[in-house]
């Protein structure tokens, strides 16, 4: 392990939060200079010294090892979540320095969960900050760190493949660069899309742009206190379902169907995983919006439709925002909308959860295992999107969802043991290690983690980062001793 290397790419971390923090001082200065202006200029400017220092100070390397790639990629997350929580600490108010912590892992990480009671108290550049953390973490802080590396080097590949998982890039067979490249045009555009069409249905220029970067990176930060619920426009409520959708597919899947390339061709709607993925939301829909209906918790089909889509495209999707509070729902309704969160979205996308790719994978090896026991003797292969699945692709999904499922039982546990009730402790381990944001009870989705104590906060926060890196890395990078 090579400190040095680790530090290097930890001061290129700080140059991209620092660029987006001076943009947020910049919204700042031309809002009057509110008084969010000061806190994020002054830690603008320090971190880009510092990450300018680091950068030139130490000198690249043409290589670095399989270890010291998962180190990276968790040192240089958790450098990214600790300066994005200096603003809210000099800032003050709500923010003590747990707090502030809590915020910013919760954006970087594309959670969406709050401890801010009074979210439209906040001046305009802090808003901004909130929502460039969730977008810069929506594509991924080592993504966009590896655009800094020339072309060719077997650096940018270990980064890319630290960063993100084999089924990520399952419809690309370029080179990492292009596939980062193509990663960061993709979320762009649905991005720029989505800010066109909220400013068409009548937002403000900063709240269609402010929901449109939290829409596409599936965090569910709002500038209201009571989400999207303040606006009660079901064309706005249509935008941010397709915007949360779109965050939640495959990006190398939405580009290869739109953009030819020189490889084979993908097409979104004969992916099996997209289809299961549209399959799970219509079925929970549907079972949501006759649930309303039978124990009349809104006067027409229409209206149970209405509200029925919205949270279960931002359950499923792990966006989080609101239109109504869940927490009144039928306790039927509750449980599809938790077990939306446990799934969630596609692998490479910005979706949290355990990804309809791993549940398809392991449904498939499980029929595989039952064939085989009945016919001993036969040949039989489990395919997945026309290609053959090695029975160790099926085994890394089956461990990979155990330790999810085994975090979320270690966190609900505490959760419990220090005083949450039943619902609330359980539903905010399930909503903190899937990124979704509001879970039920005391953290519902018109609620906030305001209440946790400071021990629980942190713990959470640990949910939060696993959550978004997918487990491995912390794991990894611990073990190789940081």
């Amino acid at each position: 392990m090579r400190p040095n290397v680790i530090l290097r790419y930890c001061g290129l971390s700080l140059v991209v939060v620092s660029t987006l923090m001076l943009v947020s001082a910049i919204i700042a200065f031309f809002n009057e200079s509110d008084c969010s202006f000061i806190p994020l200029l002054v830690s603008g400017l320090f971190f880009m010294a510092g990450g300018v220092l680091l950068v030139f100070l130490i000198a690249p390397v043409r290589e670095i090892y399989t270890g010291e790639g998962y180190t990276i990629v968790f040192t240089t997350w958790m450098t990214a979540c600790i300066a994005g929580a200096i603003p809210f600490v000099i800032y003050g108010g709500e923010f003590t320095v747990v707090n502030a912590l809590f915020e910013s892992v919760s954006g970087f990480t594309t959670t969406g969960a709050s401890i801010l009671n009074n979210i439209e108290a906040l001046p305009m550049g802090l808003h901004f900050w909130r929502v460039a953390e969730a977008w810069l973490g929506g594509i991924g802080v080592v993504i966009l760190i590896t655009l800094a590396i020339p072309d060719n080097r077997s650096e940018q590949t270990m980064l890319v493949s630290s960063e993100t998982s084999n089924l990520s890039r399952e419809y690309f067979t370029g080179n990492k660069r292009r596939f980062v490249r193509m990663m960061i045009l993709t979320y762009s555009s649905i991005t720029l899309l989505s800010f066109i069409l909220l400013m068409i249905t009548g937002m403000g220029w900063f709240d269609a742009l402010a929901h449109a970067m939290s829409a596409c990176s599936t965090c569910g930060f709002s500038t209201k206190n009571i989400s999207i619920a303040f606006y009660d426009n079901p064309l706005v409520e249509t935008v941010l379902i397709i915007s949360m959708l779109s965050g939640a597919v495959n990006f190398t899947l939405l580009y290869s169907t739109i953009v030819p390339g020189r490889h084979e061709r993908s097409y979104i709607l004969k992916s099996e995983i997209f289809r299961a993925f549209l399959i799970l939301i219509a079925v929970a829909v549907v079972m949501n919006t006759i649930s309303l209906r039978i124990n009349n918790e809104y006067s027409s089909l229409s209206e149970a439709f209405r509200q029925s889509v919205f949270q279960t495209v931002s359950y499923a999707t792990t966006t989080g925002f609101a239109t109504t509070d869940t927490n009144v729902w039928p306790g039927f309704c509750i449980g599809i909308l938790t077990f939306s969160s446990l799934i969630c979205g596609c692998a490479g996308s910005t979706s949290g959860g355990i990804k309809v790719d791993r549940l398809v994978l392991v449904a498939k090896g499980t029929h595989y295992q039952i064939q085989r026991l009945k016919k001993p003797s036969q040949v039989i292969h489990s395919r997945l999107e026309g290609k053959f699945r090695k029975p160790d692709e099926i085994v890394q999904a089956e461990i990979f969802i155990l330790l999810y499922l085994g975090l979320i039982f270690t966190g609900a546990t505490l959760n419990l043991a220090l005083g949450m009730d039943p619902r609330s402790g359980i539903s905010a381990a399930i909503a903190c290690m899937g990124n979704v944001g509001p879970g039920f009870g005391e953290v519902g989705s018109i609620g906030n983690y305001s209440d946790l104590p400071d021990t629980l906060k942190i713990s959470n926060t640990i949910l939060m980062l696993a959550g978004r890196l997918e487990i491995y890395p912390i794991v990894l990078a611990f073990r190789n001793r940081i």
